[in-house]
Formats: C-alpha cells, structure tokens, sequence
C-alpha cells in the first residue's frame, strides 16, 4: 500500500464513513436512493479507469479495486449498482465506435451512469436474448433474467446473440420503452436495494450508431471467462467490514487478526492471478483461489455473527448485513465453471 492513499481512494474513503456506512442498514432494508448516486458521480468514482482525455482519472488497477473494496465493505447494494457502469466504459475505451464519441465523456466524468445486460450470453448454446439485424440497425427479443440499477442508470449495455452465434452489444436508454418492459422489483434475500429487475425484450430495435461491438461467442468467451474467473474486490471488502466487527468485540481481537492474516494471502494470490498477461492461462488457479477467498470471506461473516450474538438476529444488525451479502457474493456473475469448481472444493473439504 502506498504512503499516500490516491486522491480517489481518499474520496471512497469519506464517502464511505460520511454516508454509506451510516445509512447501510436503512438502504440494505429500502432501496439505493438516487441521492447515494448522485454523491457516487459528484465523487470521480465512475470514472476511476476511463482514459483522462475522456474526463477519466485512468488511474492504476489497484485504485479501481481498492475503491471497490471500500465500497462494497460500506454499502454492499450501492457498489453494486455502481460496478454495473464500469464494463460499458471500458468496452467504449477500447473499442472505437460512434458510441465512444458521445458518450464516454459524459459516463468517465459521471454525468451519465451505465448498468449491464449482458450475463446472460454466458448461457450459450442456450439464447436467452437473440439479436437480429433489422431496418439498419438491431432488433432484440427474448428476456434478460437480471438487470440492477433500474430507475437510476440512465444507459445500459445490452447484448443478445445473432442465429450464426455473433454476440452484439450496443448502448440503449434504460428505461421502460417500446420493445422493452421491466418486472417489478425483485425482492431478494441480499441486495434488494439494488433495484433488480427482469427486462422482456419483444421488438426492442437499437439504431447501427448504438452499436459497441460485434464479436463471435468464442471470441467473447476467451475474454469473459478468465474475467469471470476473478475474484470480486467486493469479496474482500465485505469480508474487511467483517472482521472490524469481530475485532471490536469481546474476546475477538485474536480470531479477527487471524482470519485477516489468511484474506491478505488470499487477497495477494487473486489479484496476482488477475494481472496474469495471458489471461487463459490460468483460469483453474483463478477459480481454486476464489473459492479460497469466498472461504475466508464466510469464516469472516460467521465470526462477525458468532461475536454479534443474539443482536445479529435483528434485521439492522450489521453483521447480518454483512453476511447476507457475502451470501450473495457466492453467486455473483457465477458461471458453470466457477459453480463447478466452489461445489468441488466444498465437497473435498
């Protein structure tokens, strides 16, 4: 860790203990409020990795993920509608396309915020979402089972699969209009306040311009699965609040230094394994050492239980809190590797 924190760690930092954590348990019983977004862009946050002559801070990988950590240890549901935005904006930095020109300024510098509806090409052979070229642009049909953020992101990224298994992204508004109908509101046992909801997609039509990428499922699958073979920052943080929690009780001072001795390890192996530069290579390792943390992680949220007693019980507890997220976090972006490989480790162990 640095001497000197970077000026958007900083920022996550006083975000964090000013609102987030304050009103964690409130917004973990309701819904993310518009107005932790609005501090969120108001914060440089969104554009933590977008290039600087976008708006962005391009700042170094261990800042993105320090920041998520934080984050996600202060209000799970809040990190998680806002880590939805960085996919989209690093797809826009990558790949030149008329999106990029009008709108990778307005998401890097936080004026706009981005969710993403795309998991569900991880299902493939099976399509849940078909994409069809129509009338110059898109035409999309089918369901997208998950989409968080609904009412506070402004654009989202859509994908859906052609009959000759292309997959096309493109940028669309994210809001209710012709072609697309969103459920209500999940109700869930983690992370309700992060406004998921399923989207029907019956006709929805995208023009050419909005289009962000066109590429074959093999050629999304070679990048997707070492991607989703990582370990989530998020798991970190979550486990971090934990052990705060635990070390503050009585007689948890020693089970608390413990227990962050073996998520430092495991924190150092998964993010080691992610700046791997040949990101194919190692997936098996990447999967053995998430499931490595997501067991730190529940020892972690157990322990924060254990030392809470009875007042874990209660719905404001924080250590409930805290342990339902980690609940969630075991089936975030889970592909049928990575179910595979926690079931194994499971069972072996």
């Amino acid at each position: 860790m640095p001497s000197t924190p970077h000026p958007l760690v900083t920022r996550a930092q006083r975000l964090a203990r000013e609102l987030l954590v304050p009103n964690a348990e409130r917004v973990d019983q309701q819904e993310v409020p518009a107005s932790h977004i609005a501090a969120v862009k108001r914060s440089g946050l969104l554009g933590v990795s977008a290039p600087e002559e976008y708006g962005g801070a391009d700042a170094p990988v261990t800042v993105a993920r320090e920041s998520a950590e934080i984050l996600a240890g202060a209000c799970c549901s809040t990190w998680f509608v806002q880590t939805q935005h960085h996919t989209p904006v690093k797809l826009l930095a990558t790949y030149d396309s008329p999106v990029r020109a009008r709108l990778l300024r307005p998401l890097a510098t936080g004026e706009l915020l981005a969710g993403i509806a795309y998991a569900h090409v991880r299902a493939f052979p099976r399509v849940p979402v078909r994409a069809a070229a129509d009338r110059g642009g898109w035409r999309f049909e089918g369901k997208v089972p998950w989409y968080t953020g609904w009412g506070l992101n402004d654009v989202m990224l859509l994908a859906g699969v052609t009959d000759t298994a292309e997959v096309v992204f493109v940028v669309v508004g994210a809001r209710e209009q012709p072609g697309m109908r969103p459920s209500a509101p999940m109700r869930l046992a983690a992370l309700s306040a992060a406004r998921t909801v399923s989207l029907e997609l019956d006709g929805l039509w995208a023009p050419q311009e909005s289009v962000v990428l066109r590429a074959s499922q093999e050629e999304f699958a070679l990048v997707d699965l070492p991607r989703a073979a990582n370990t989530s920052p998020a798991v970190f943080g979550v486990a971090a609040a934990a052990l705060d929690l635990v070390a503050r009780a009585r007689e948890g001072d020693e089970p608390a230094r413990s227990l962050r001795a073996r998520l430092d390890q495991v924190r150092r192996e998964a993010y080691a394994l992610a700046d791997h530069p040949v990101p194919h290579e190692t997936v098996p390792e990447r999967l053995a050492v998430k499931t490595r943390a997501y067991d730190v992680m529940r020892a972690a949220t157990t322990a924060a239980i254990v030392a809470g007693g009875g007042r874990s019980m209660a719905l404001d507890s924080r250590a409930q809190r805290l342990a339902r997220e980690g609940m969630f976090l075991l089936v975030q972006g889970q592909t049928a590797d990575a179910r595979r490989a926690h079931l194994g480790a499971l069972a072996s162990g």
